[in-house]
């Protein structure tokens, strides 16, 4: 009997070591990198505004009167409250309302350009207006096989893929680094882009740089799908065999 216990423990043993070892190719980034080497990113990433986003818009000069109107701002409420500066969403024709100009088309353009249209349209009510643009919404979604999934918001405006996996604690041993999938929406059409993070070109693909609600999924490889697909009798015979191992161990401590 011991020594049945025994031989099924060193099986068990084994297996574990076998579903959970991972090669060098499955893990390691920028596999094809070497000592020094200087490799040009001729990408140029310019974030660009989409239907639904939040815009914060602060328009002020030299005098504060004059720039007053152009901050959109809500109402001071009850008790005191101080008024706040309201966002401009970007509706569905790509527009946005803004004080005393009104409909401006903003979809598309990047925050340089929106301030340079901004600027262009003050020109008759301000002299060298200061206007400062942030999107308030930019958050990105990783899913799958990392430590900590989730939607984490983008202070600035730009954020790279591994700057995003590194926010959700980057991958997990079982997840499959060289077909990393970004779904990307355009005004309703989602478009899914494939990105290998064991090569160095990774930073040349158009996806690299994310854009806003951008959503990364991490997929499994195969001892994850093997492991997720254990049947609730599986369970039961680890949870078994762990009773055999304990009661195996205190049968050879007596001995």
């Amino acid at each position: 009997m011991i020594k049945l216990i025994k031989r099924f423990v060193f099986l068990f043993i084994v297996y574990t070591m076998i579903m959970s070892c991972a090669s060098r190719k499955e893990v390691v980034y920028f596999q094809d990198s070497s000592n020094f080497e200087t490799l040009v990113n001729t990408t140029t990433f310019v974030s660009k505004f989409k239907v639904d986003d939040l815009v914060s818009i602060h328009v002020s000069s030299l005098n504060p009167e004059a720039s007053a109107p152009f901050n959109l701002v809500s109402a001071a409420g009850e008790n005191g409250m101080v008024p706040q500066q309201v966002d401009y969403l970007v509706d569905q024709a790509g527009e946005i309302d803004f004080p005393v100009i009104g409909k401006l088309k903003i979809e598309g353009l990047s925050p340089d350009e929106l301030r340079l249209l901004l600027r262009n349209r003050l020109s008759d009510y301000l002299k060298d207006p200061i206007i400062n643009i942030r999107l308030r919404n930019f958050t990105v979604t990783v899913l799958g096989e990392v430590r900590t999934p989730g939607t984490y918001p983008v202070n600035g405006e730009q954020i790279t893929i591994l700057e995003a996996l590194g926010l959700a604690g980057d991958l997990t041993i079982r997840g499959v680094r060289k077909n990393v999938l970004v779904i990307r929406d355009f005004n309703g059409t989602k478009v899914y882009t494939r990105i290998d993070l064991t090569t160095k070109n990774m930073v040349k693909s158009p996806v690299y740089y994310l854009t806003q609600n951008d959503v990364v999924y991490v997929e499994p490889n195969k001892s994850g799908i093997t492991a997720s697909s254990l049947d609730t009798r599986a369970q039961i015979a680890i949870s078994i065999a762990s009773l055999l191992i304990t009661s195996s161990v205190l049968i050879l401590t007596r001995q």
